[in-house]
């Protein structure tokens, strides 16, 4: 019993410790300049194949006003440049934190919608990993498949 409560605190005091790092580490001039950061992939088309008639791919689009897209040709004849952001607040320090948990961050689905928009246009199908059906038996385990839920709202475009 008293392992499991001093678990308890060390697991609650190291996460109020990082929640207090991130929200020093971001400053508010900071958060300010990521919330109107552009997101962009490069899809391997014309810009008249990835917006035809002026509609956005369908993941773009599902987000309707609450971001602003832009599409223009990608330097050195390599595609279409598709950049998004999303218009609404972004969240910063300890609330950026929690939001990103939770998976309310705007950001995460401007990123999904993009890297699906991408899939979508390249392959005529949005792809998804295989996921290997393995009981989560311990708790690394446990956080390994919370992580891989998790990992579509997140990561690199």
């Amino acid at each position: 019993m008293k392992r499991a409560v001093l678990g308890a605190m060390t697991v609650g005091t190291v996460g109020i410790g990082v929640t207090r790092w991130m929200g020093r580490r971001r400053t508010k001039a900071r958060a300010a300049r990521e919330a109107g950061r552009w997101m962009v992939v490069t899809v391997n088309l014309h810009p008249e194949e990835v917006v035809p008639g002026g509609r956005l791919p369908e993941p773009l689009a599902a987000l309707g006003d609450t971001i602003e897209v832009q599409v223009r040709e990608a330097p050195g004849d390599r595609g279409t440049e598709l950049a998004a952001r999303p218009l609404t607040r972004t969240p910063s320090g300890t609330e950026e934190v929690l939001a990103r948990l939770a998976g309310t961050d705007p950001r995460q689905a401007v990123r999904r919608a993009l890297r699906e928009s991408k899939c979508l246009l390249e392959t005529g199908e949005i792809l998804r990993p295989d996921m290997e059906p393995s009981p989560p038996t311990t708790p690394g385990g446990r956080l390994v498949d919370v992580a891989s839920r998790r990992g579509a709202g997140e990561g690199r475009l």
